[in-house]
Parts: structure tokens; sequence; C-alpha cells
């Protein structure tokens, strides 16, 4: 059940009508529990196990780290919490790609060994409500918050299906307060509510799958190569493709938590206007790179070491970062260049520090047209169907592709009209929020867009596509 699906606006009516009805808060969290199973369900059933699982696990974990005797028998409860959650985890999404590897490792010592068909299937959105469970249990083993004492509340907050299987990554401290009293929206959160939902769709419906997914897929799923022009289109196309796509679904899941009176932190602020590479990972995926700052680069230690020590430590997190997203070595590349990057960056600060120069409007507008591109060559390892497809991409870009595949000029102009459109609006939201800027629109305007959007959105006729970080 995806947001852009009729299924779901039936679904989500239906809820809104329970969580609207005159019944006790409790069973409005009841109706939400189970709201929030059936939609997991409706990908896989068998799936909703694995959600017992890790909400039963970490809520006894929890619990007994309060009342154990000793810190050995704390830590001990920690890695039970570790061990059940990422070995799922492991065994799910890393696990073919673990006994790929190794056949290939075994096959290079002339050990002709056959691996057996991997059938299992990945549990969709399985990344998201791992780490997001995994968050409270930490922060209880640090004392940093008492574990919850509602079993329903704490399993809500596992399962709650606006943001379940794509994000953002709610921590325990920002959701479970918010089960404490009843929660109905405003009228002025149902209007914002419905905006965020408008926008969100049309950013993933119009945007994302209308315009830009085809000449995405016209360049990195052609089997001939593509040229210089048509690799940079696709490139760029796709660098505002996942953008839409993904911040379309948190502003969709922000907009439905809203409508029944939650609150979930952004996800996204105009990443694409950033000035650097630190500056990216601080506006884009936030939830995420903040769970591995706090949860893996600071528990490796951090800036604390020295230079070396420091390097070694974020590149280890960006690595690891980079595999989240993905069980292939494409991903492992994608987050070791972000974490070369931020490496080059930390060096590049060290010997100039801050320099005068660097606030001018241009040199910031400089800076962050490098970054951007920067960001676009990584953005091939992430989209390209295996390695050596990246690799012929990039040289494809650097000047070496040849004339087989062409886009034509209607959508390269559609396509890097809507690409220049994102960045210019990033930049005007650099230092801004979007509920800040719209509210400095005129209403009517606002009206105008509004109802420029719902109609395309009913006029869009693409396929329900999926979102692209459900595979993740």
């Amino acid at each position: 059940m995806v947001f852009n699906s009729l299924t779901f606006l039936v679904f989500f009516a239906a809820v809104l009508a329970v969580h609207s009805s005159p019944i006790s808060w409790r069973k409005r969290k009841w109706s939400l529990l189970v709201a929030s199973y059936l939609f997991y369900a409706a990908w896989n059933p068998p799936f909703v196990l694995l959600l017992w699982i890790s909400t039963a696990v970490d809520w006894f974990a929890a619990k007994r780290m309060v009342t154990a005797a000793t810190q050995r028998r704390r830590l001990g409860l920690l890695v039970i919490s570790l061990v059940s959650n990422l070995g799922m985890l492991g065994l799910f999404k890393y696990g073919e790609f673990l006994l790929e590897n190794f056949t290939m490792f075994v096959r290079m010592f002339g050990v002709a060994y056959q691996p057996p068909t991997w059938h299992i299937v990945l549990p969709v959105g399985i990344s998201f409500y791992t780490f997001q469970t995994l968050s409270y249990t930490i922060e209880v083993y640090r004392r940093r918050m008492q574990p919850a004492d509602s079993l329903l509340d704490f399993a809500l907050y596992v399962s709650f299906f606006p943001q379940l299987v794509a994000g953002p990554i709610v921590r325990a401290d920002r959701f479970l307060p918010q089960c404490l009293s009843p929660r109905r929206a405003t009228g002025s959160q149902w209007a914002w509510g419905a905006v965020l939902l408008t926008v969100g769709l049309f950013q993933k419906t119009v945007l994302a799958d209308g315009i830009l997914a085809p000449v995405v897929e016209m360049v990195y799923d052609s089997t001939t190569q593509a040229s210089c022009i048509a690799a940079w289109v696709g490139t760029i196309a796709f660098s505002s493709q996942i953008f839409f796509d993904f911040s379309g679904y948190s502003t969709c899941a922000i907009g439905a938590a809203l409508c029944l009176g939650f609150s979930i932190p952004d996800n996204f602020r105009a990443p694409y206007a950033s000035v650097g590479f630190s500056d990216f990972w601080r506006r884009w995926h936030i939830s995420l790179s903040t769970w591995l700052r706090d949860y893996l680069y600071i528990s490796l230690g951090g800036n604390r070491g020295g230079r070396f020590r420091t390097n070694v430590n974020l590149m280890v997190t960006m690595l690891l970062g980079g595999l989240w997203h993905g069980a292939s070595w494409r991903f492992v590349v994608w987050g070791g260049l972000h974490g070369l990057y931020l490496m080059i960056e930390r060096v590049i600060r060290h010997l100039f520090g801050t320099v005068s120069w660097t606030s001018h409007a241009l040199v910031q507008l400089t800076l962050g047209l490098i970054t951007y591109l920067l960001v676009c060559l990584t953005w091939v390892f992430f989209r390209a169907c295996d390695f050596e497809s990246a690799m012929t991409l990039i040289s494809a870009m650097l000047g070496a592709g040849t004339r087989d595949t062409q886009v034509p000029r209607l959508d390269i102009l559609f396509s890097m009209g809507v690409s220049a459109l994102l960045i210019a609006g990033h930049w005007v939201m650099r230092r801004s929020t979007f509920e800040e800027v719209c509210g400095r629109i005129p209403w009517y305007v606002r009206a105008i867009a509004l109802s420029a959007m719902l109609v395309s959105i009913v006029l869009a006729q693409e396929e329900n596509r999926a979102f692209i970080y459900f595979q993740f």
C-alpha cells in the first residue's frame, strides 16, 4: 500500500474516521496500532511477525535494563537487542550479498562452491524500523531516557504507519511523550497536513514519476553507452528524481501524522543548496545522518582521537551508511565517496580555517554548485544497475561517451527545467523552512498552486510506482 494509490486514500479515510470518533484515547491508540499492522501487512502479511519480534525484544530488554543489578547485565541486554535486530536485518537484507561474496572468495582459491538459491524476500522498510527501535534501547542503556510505561505506546512507536516503511526515523523521546495525552488534529493541523500530503504526492507522482523517471530510465537502463550530454542529463534528472521521490514520501508521512495530531521531524532542509558536504549531510536524510552520528560515529570515538582517528571514524561511518542503503558494493562506493569528500573538506578547513571571503554570496554559490556536481557523481553509483554500468556512465560524464544513447530535446528541456527550479528553490529556502516560505506567499497564490497540484495528481496516468527508498 503506497501513498500514491486509491487504496491508501480509502484506508486513510477509514483511519481518520475512527481516530476522530468519540472513543477513549486508549481505544484510538489501539485502532492506530491495528491500522499500522494492516498497512504493513498489505505488502507481505507474514513479515508483521518481524515487527512483533522487534517490539517484544526491545520492550523487555529496556525494562530489564532498569532493574539490572550490574552493568554487565545491562550490557548483555543491549547486546540481545542489537543481535536480534541486526541479526534479522543481516539475514533478510545482506544474506544473499554475503553468500555471493563468499562464493566469489572461495572460487579464487579453486573451490567450486555452488551456493543454494536464495529465496528470502526483503521485508519492506526493515532498515528504517530496525534503526528506530534500536535507538530506543541504546538511549535507555545510556540512561538518557526511561523505558516506556505502556507496551501499547511502544508498539505504536515502532509501527506507526505514516513513517513505518521509509522514515523519517523517529526517536522514542520525540514520539512516546505524544502518546501520553489524547491527540486530535486542530483545524490548522488538518489544513497544513492536507497541504503537505498534496505537495508530497505532487512531488512523487508528477515530478519524480511523470517527468524525471522516464529520462533517468532512458539513460540508466539503456543497453548502449550514453553520450556525455545524455549521461549528465540522466544523472541530474536522477538527483532531482530521488529528492522528489524521497522528500515526497517524507512530506506525505509528516502530513498524514499531522492529520492524526502527531508531530514527526523534517527529513530534508534544502540539501541541494549545501555549501560543502558536512552541510549536505545536515540537510539530506537528516534522521539517518543524525542516527549514524549519534550511535555510530560518536560510539567509534568521533573526533576525540586526533585527525587520523577522526578520519577513520568518519570513513567507517559513511561506508556503513552506504551499505545500509543496499546490499551491493555500489552503495559502499557511494558511501565511501561521501566519506572521502568529508575527509578532504576537513583537511581544507584545517589548512585555511575560516576565511572571510567564503561568506560572499557569489563564492557560496560557486561552492554550492561544486558540492552539487560532486554529489551528482556519487548518485551514479546509487542508481546504476551494476558497478560496470556505473563506471561506464562516469566515463561518459567525463567525456568518453558515444552518441548511442540520446535524450529527446523536449525531455531534456522539461527535466533540466525542473532540476533548475528545484536547485533555485533550495537556495531560496536555504535559511528558511517550507512553512515560512509558504507563509510569505499570498493566500490566493497558494490556493491556485494547490489546485493545480491536485488536478495534475488526478490527471497523472502513470502506474503507481513504489517509492525508491522502499527497497532499503
